[in-house]
């Protein structure tokens, strides 16, 4: 199994576009010595001819562009089999109307997360041009279905509706979901959660028995953004699970059995962004690895 990492950034990126916290003022001046980070978007594949995107970020071209395998071999043609959406947030489904261009996509997400996107979005009629553009399929919770080599089962995963659909119905297990990737040739085994509120039993499960683990590094403390004066909520109640602290997922998953475990979906303000900074030490201490735009895992 290949993995390519081609966004690791949590919504907006690194830097964002209107954000002067120390992280995104430094690297835009120079001296932070890390990269900018596109939004959240990883590409998987069994055999590098065909590629699964794990959710479709608003960058998805520029990110396409960056990754020669999953450049065109036709005049209209891609290597992309399908994308899967593990929810609705818009840095995870928003470039979906980027790849608009009159070729049919195949889209694996739970019922909950297409009607979110579909129904009363009168941008989504630029994916309507032909019948068969877009071809939705179920991918629920606890599902699991064959995508080019590929087995990918559905996880719930504790989260909460996008922010555009908030109120306006009751939080549902297809808001938000894990996924459980394995190669069917190798047995390999990708675990993949990159948002979570929380850990449960199924999740630690889905933990031990990968051989690589992608999971939320969205926040380090639960009071990030109000501490530097950027918001007034805390991580959990934006269903993300901070990394550091007594109750953070570095201490709840110290005894993951994963031999490669990786934080991905970084914020910009996240201290993980500092290469020498204590933050980054302790993950790095703990075993983890920080995700980066062109990151490449093979299993």
């Amino acid at each position: 199994m290949r993995i390519k990492v081609l966004g690791a950034a949590a919504g907006g990126g690194f830097p964002q576009w209107n954000c002067g916290c120390p992280n995104c003022r430094d690297v835009r001046s120079g001296t932070l010595a890390a990269k900018p980070l596109t939004q959240e978007c990883v590409a998987v594949s069994a055999d590098a001819g065909r590629w699964v995107l794990l959710n479709a970020s608003p960058e998805i071209r520029a990110q396409i562009e960056s990754f020669p395998e999953l450049h065109p071999r036709g005049p209209r043609d891609s290597p992309i089999a399908g994308i899967v959406l593990t929810n609705g947030d818009l840095d995870h489904c928003l470039g979906l109307l980027s790849l608009r261009e009159s070729h049919p996509l195949v889209v694996y997400t739970t019922e909950r997360v297409r009607r979110g996107f579909t129904e009363g979005n009168v941008l989504y009629r630029t994916l309507e041009r032909f019948p068969g553009q877009v071809t939705w399929r179920a991918l629920e919770p606890g599902q699991e279905t064959d995508l080019d080599g590929l087995s990918v089962k559905g996880v719930p995963a504790p989260g909460k509706p996008p922010i555009h659909l908030e109120g306006r119905g009751a939080p549902d297990p297809g808001d938000n979901i894990g996924l459980v990737i394995s190669d069917r040739r190798s047995g390999k085994r990708l675990a993949y959660f990159s948002a979570a509120a929380a850990i449960t039993p199924e999740m630690k499960a889905a933990f031990d028995s990968a051989d690589c683990v992608f999971f939320d590094g969205t926040f380090w403390t639960s009071d990030e953004l109000i501490a530097l004066g950027l918001g007034d909520k805390r991580a959990e109640q934006m269903a993300h699970l901070p990394v550091g602290g007594q109750d953070g997922s570095l201490r709840a998953l110290a005894g993951a059995r994963a031999a490669k475990r990786i934080y991905i979906h970084i914020n910009n303000t996240n201290p993980l962004l500092r290469p020498r900074s204590p933050e980054r030490r302790e993950a790095e201490a703990a075993g983890w690895e920080i995700a980066y735009d062109g990151m490449e895992v093979n299993l």
